[in-house]
């Protein structure tokens, strides 16, 4: 029987072999399930050496495959990566990455419960909150295209199969905390293929309406930039990016950042 711990620090019963677990503390039952009986050896990675830091959640239907990524990714001082929750379905996934807000969430496709789309879907919110945006980077064994435009599509910022190697997935977790886009070779044409593809109409008269920096600066709302990461990316004020984001919800008669980002994504400018 495994055990939950919740934010309060309670822990009821699970009802299945598998477990969700949270570890706001960085000790919790999640990273010592992930690290028992095994020593992970390797050089300290660069965003280690530098000091960075980045607190990631495992979603994963295989307890064995969550333990063998928290030996070795988990080891902090090591890696620059903190695990601080486990989840073995989509239920425990929300609300373990409700409970522990993460800035990146490393996510299976196939999920009992609706799969990761479901996940993204329910997390939505979460990856649309400008101060503390949520990340998703699929990890899964499946290479199929419809599986990466899938979560692609959904909100994730990225996909990478499960051959990756350790080094290659703390920095693909770094760059996806960045904001980047992460793919494993040949994975990126899929996404690109169907973007092409698109049936979206050439002209869209509420783009237009928009100028070009008031769309890059959409972009980067949509992708949960902050304000002053956006006015760092574009060489631009604080003040501006405002005064850019007002302009932008008023001219698509918008209210709010997340209504701008379900619009953005709606369009696939994200």
């Amino acid at each position: 029987m495994s055990d939950v711990n919740g934010p309060t620090g309670q822990t009821p019963a699970s009802n299945g072999p598998e477990d969700a677990a949270v570890d706001t503390a960085g000790t919790g039952a999640g990273a010592e399930a992930a690290t028992t009986g095994s020593t992970a050896v390797g050089p300290q990675t660069t965003a280690a050496a530098g000091g960075r830091r980045v607190r990631v959640v495992l979603v994963d239907d295989h307890r064995m495959f969550r333990t063998g990524v928290q030996a070795e990714i988990g080891e902090t001082e090591r890696t620059g990566v903190e695990v601080v929750g486990e989840a073995a379905d989509v239920d425990q996934a929300v609300t373990v990455i409700t409970a522990t807000r993460p800035e990146v969430v490393l996510l299976d496709v196939h999920l009992p419960g609706g799969g990761g789309v479901e996940v993204l879907r329910r997390c939505a919110p979460l990856m649309a909150d400008a101060r503390q945006p949520v990340r998703f980077l699929a990890l899964s064994v499946s290479d199929a295209a419809e599986d990466v435009i899938g979560v692609i599509r959904g909100g994730a910022r990225g996909y990478v199969t499960k051959t990756i190697t350790g080094t290659d997935l703390v920095n693909s977790v770094f760059r996806v905390q960045e904001g980047d886009a992460v793919f494993s070779p040949r994975l990126a044409g899929f996404v690109l293929d169907a973007f092409a593809s698109t049936d979206a109409p050439p002209v869209d008269e509420d783009l237009d309406r928009l100028t070009q920096r008031e769309r890059e600066v959409l972009r980067l709302i949509a992708r949960g930039y902050a304000y002053k990461e956006i006015a760092k990316q574009l060489f631009i004020s604080v003040k501006t990016v405002e005064s850019h984001v007002s302009a932008v919800l008023r001219k698509l008669q918008l209210s709010n950042r997340h209504e701008l980002t379900r619009w953005a994504t709606a369009r696939r400018l994200v």
